[in-house]
């Protein structure tokens, strides 16, 4: 399977689930609108998803993958069944600890970290410190689910893990869709939301489990000990801590900054799943398969073909992320008003998403970069370069949102994160380019150049069109107003498509060959 198929193939499964949370979303916006409990169930479920996102499948999975996959290639599977049980034990000490602890002292972490500005406003206080209470228990689930991700995707099986999380967003939805036609008031979806992540993540770990051993690859549990694999580990995931959960760090800084405005979280979380979009299919699809991949490279000496799947991945990257940006940055409010604008949530709510969604997408291609070139680093187990950018990154992204907040509100939050994105992507890239790890071919160099000129075609029709369909696009009917913008963005992806392979910014052969393997498929 070519490099290109795998990402198509963890792109699809990552497509599902992104969908489900747009209709997650939609509901929440329908049920609770940007309210004192939306701001409340998203501040809760930022914490242990940050921790999940920073501790799971950023430091982990960055350090785990390329050990794991020495082991697997060099001793074959025994000896990685056996460095797999040993860091299961240390692992799963570590997160019974945690979490615990962080329960115990949830009052205080909310009032510190979570939702400071929150302490003004006791009833909001005190249902955020239970539903974080509640949905805690899910970072011990999704770091182990984290693991027996890696080792399926060592064993270059990528489809299952990728999509696992379509199990969150259908029992979220289900909850929402009981709360919403049982006519459940806020406080009380609210507390069934919450259940529904902590019943998710149960979900998730126990069909990891069944297809891990599925394969034949069985892991007992054993007493932890400090063995060396697992202090190599715990070396490498040191640096990876902060670099692998630069973004979910920035989030946090932004929604502590955020708290201290009216429905700020609300808005911005309801921004920034339509950004997430993109960035996950897309970044989550180079992620999961460009690290494997590139380790197994550089394992066997290899540097033609990582410099290949270095070539091949920032190609594919931007080819879907610029025009994704575009959209965001020239069309965000159609964009939130069909997918957002009913119940609770009002057309000032629209105005005031849109602006933080656009924003927000200025730094969306620097987002999924990131995801290209951290790999490079993590692959020659180089964990610190990567940590000081990131920390560079983290303080540009407070000093940015500090200077920016008292003038935009919430929109500076957005846009300080895209400018911390981008200051990360740019230290990356320089770096391994200085190094001699990677410097793009001739022909990628084109071609993202030609990239460029086709997205600003792109841009110039969306405009276009949009004032020629304004009187559809904001129709009093919501079904006019959807066929309306749907109709835009589909002449913008054919104009787009159209020109970047007729200039040859996009490779026809990609699209052909994943055309033919879909109709062999069906």
């Amino acid at each position: 399977m070519s490099l290109i198929a795998k990402f198509a193939s963890v792109g699809s499964a990552t497509m599902a689930s992104r969908v489900l949370g747009f209709v997650r979303e939609a509901l929440v916006a329908a049920a609770l609108g940007a309210g004192p409990v939306t701001d409340a169930f998203y501040a809760a479920f930022r914490f242990p998803n940050l921790f999940r996102r920073l501790f799971a499948e950023g430091a982990f999975n960055s350090a785990f993958i390329p050990l794991f996959a020495k082991e697997l290639e060099g001793g074959g599977s025994e000896a990685a069944r056996r460095f797999g049980e040993d860091i299961l034990a240390v692992l799963l000490t570590v997160l019974i600890a945690l979490s615990a602890l962080a329960m115990l002292f949830m009052p205080y972490l909310v009032a510190t970290i979570i939702a400071p500005g929150f302490a003004d406003t006791p009833d909001k206080f005190d249902l955020t410190v239970l539903l974080t209470r509640i949905m805690f228990p899910y970072l011990l689930c999704m770091s182990l689910v984290a693991m027996l991700s890696g080792i399926l995707n060592s064993m270059r099986r990528y489809f299952l893990a990728a999509l696992l999380p379509v199990l969150l967003n259908v029992i979220l939805v289900g909850v929402l869709l009981a709360a919403i036609y049982g006519d459940f008031d806020a406080y009380a979806t609210g507390i069934w939301l919450a259940w529904g992540v902590m019943a998710s993540g149960v979900a998730q770990l126990g069909l990891l489990i069944w297809a891990v051993a599925r394969t034949g690859f069985h892991m007992r549990l054993r007493l932890p000990k400090m063995t060396p694999a697992v202090r190599r580990l715990l070396v490498l995931m040191a640096p990876a801590l902060i670099t692998g959960g630069v973004t979910q760090i920035n989030l946090l800084v932004g929604q502590i900054i955020a708290s201290a405005q009216d429905k700020a979280i609300s808005l911005l979380n309801f921004a920034d799943r339509i950004n997430q979009l993109p960035l996950g299919v897309i970044g989550i699809a180079v992620g999961v398969v460009l690290l494997p991949e590139l380790s197994r490279a550089l394992k066997a000496g290899d540097d033609a073909e990582a410099a290949h799947l270095q070539n091949r991945s920032l190609e594919f990257a931007l080819a879907l992320t610029l025009p994704a940006a575009v959209g965001f940055m020239v069309m965000p409010g159609p964009i939130v008003n069909v997918l957002y604008e009913r119940g609770a949530f009002t057309a000032e709510t629209t105005a005031l998403t849109a602006a933080a969604l656009a924003a927000f997408a200025a730094g969306l291609p620097a987002y999924v970069l990131i995801k290209v070139f951290q790999p490079a680093y993590f692959a020659r187990l180089d964990m610190r370069t990567p940590m000081w950018f990131s920390a560079i990154s983290v303080a540009v992204n407070i000093a940015a949102s500090l200077a920016l907040f008292p003038l935009y509100g919430h929109v500076a939050i957005a846009a300080a994160t895209s400018i911390s994105a981008w200051v990360n992507t740019a230290l990356l890239a320089g770096t391994l380019w200085w190094r001699g790890d990677f410097k793009p071919s001739a022909v990628t160099m084109r071609r993202v150049a030609l990239l460029l000129v086709a997205n600003a075609a792109m841009g110039a029709v969306i405009w276009g069109l949009l004032q020629l369909a304004a009187p559809w696009v904001g129709n009093a009917l919501i079904a006019v107003r959807v066929l309306a913008v749907m109709g835009v963005i589909s002449v913008a992806a054919i104009v787009y498509f159209a020109i970047a392979i007729a200039i040859g910014a996009i490779d026809r052969r990609d699209i052909t060959g994943i055309m033919r393997r879909r109709r062999r498929a069906t």
